[in-house]
């Protein structure tokens, strides 16, 4: 099913497994996407910016975006295709709407200044990849650099039929929220699916502001299901009650160049993927970083049983 701006729930981010030596690990590739379903995932997004989608090459992206494709199922796939040249952004875009993707997130290149440049830009690329293809645009100012205002966003959209989702990663950014939503009441701005980003650091609000659900790629997503749900059902205290317990996680997760390790890592020690190894060049945490991520681990599990990997590890041997 492709993408629609009726997209809700959570979509995980799914980082790219790899062995210690550095290759694709198909193995963890298939215990993640089945992980993501079994607890609850509406769908995933692969090959985003944590995805390490730089560190492969053209044809080691079309397997890894086919193979989290074919083995998701009845999730929707968002395949992230994102690169200097429309080529190949075009080529991944439709070798994954072929494999069954829903859809595709671009995300601007960081040389972008002007509104104009910015609005020109992405009608080019739905040029590139075909207006039949659903796609989401991610914004994401604080990696990209690229500062998108709510009227830049509506006339993307706008300009582009094909636009179905905003990833939004605004930091702050609950009023975009707020202001975006407004624009629909006004009937300038046509539907449009808003997921969040950011680690989930802000999702507890950006609910509340109108957000359909999360997309990101924190260590539990099985709490962010629990959180939009949750927030969905109007339980707003046991919504911010579960995500506080998690905040301190989220925010040691949230630490740039260190983060995807601390995802990885703890990835691991929940026995989802066999190596919390990045490609190189990649970070790697320090005997203390690890202590300090399973300080935060035994803190939570105190609140959160999904957290206590210790007692899950020793009855699992």
């Amino acid at each position: 099913m492709k993408l629609t701006p009726d997209a809700a729930g959570t979509f995980a981010i799914a980082p790219t497994p790899f062995q210690d030596d550095g290759r694709i690990d198909e193995a963890s590739i298939d215990r993640l996407t089945d992980f993501y379903a079994e607890v609850g995932c509406d769908g995933m997004t692969v090959l985003g910016i944590l995805g390490e989608a730089p560190k492969l090459d053209a044809a080691e992206a079309q397997a890894v975006a086919t193979r989290f494709v074919k083995r998701a199922k009845s999730m929707q796939v968002i395949v992230g295709v994102s690169a200097p040249g429309f080529a190949t952004m075009r080529a991944l875009a439709r070798a994954s709407m072929d494999a069954g993707a829903a859809g595709v997130m671009i995300a601007p290149p960081p040389s972008l200044r002007t509104d104009e440049q910015i609005t020109g830009y992405f009608r080019q690329a739905v040029e590139a990849i075909g207006d039949d293809i659903p796609w989401c645009l991610q914004d994401y100012p604080l990696t990209l650099s690229v500062v998108m205002t709510p009227t830049v966003i509506r006339q993307i959209v706008m300009d582009n039929p094909s636009c179905a989702m905003l990833k939004h990663e605004d930091w702050p950014g609950l009023e975009k929220i707020t202001r975006l939503r407004a624009f629909q009441k006004d009937g300038s701005l046509r539907p449009l699916s808003i997921l969040t980003g950011n680690g989930g650091l802000f999702l507890d609000f950006e609910m509340e502001r109108g957000a359909d659900g999360a997309m990101t790629g924190y260590c539990f997503p099985d709490m962010l299901v629990d959180v939009v749900k949750l927030s969905k059902a109007g339980q707003r205290d046991l919504a911010h009650n579960l995500f506080d317990a998690h905040l301190p996680l989220i925010r040691y997760e949230q630490q740039q160049g260190v983060g995807l390790a601390v995802r990885k890592y703890v990835l691991k020690k929940r026995g989802i993927i066999a190596s919390s190894a990045q490609r190189k060049p990649g970070s790697v945490l320090t005997d203390t970083a690890r202590e300090e991520v399973d300080y935060l681990l035994s803190r939570l599990a105190r609140v959160d049983k999904r957290a206590d990997l210790e007692t899950r590890a020793k009855a699992a041997e």
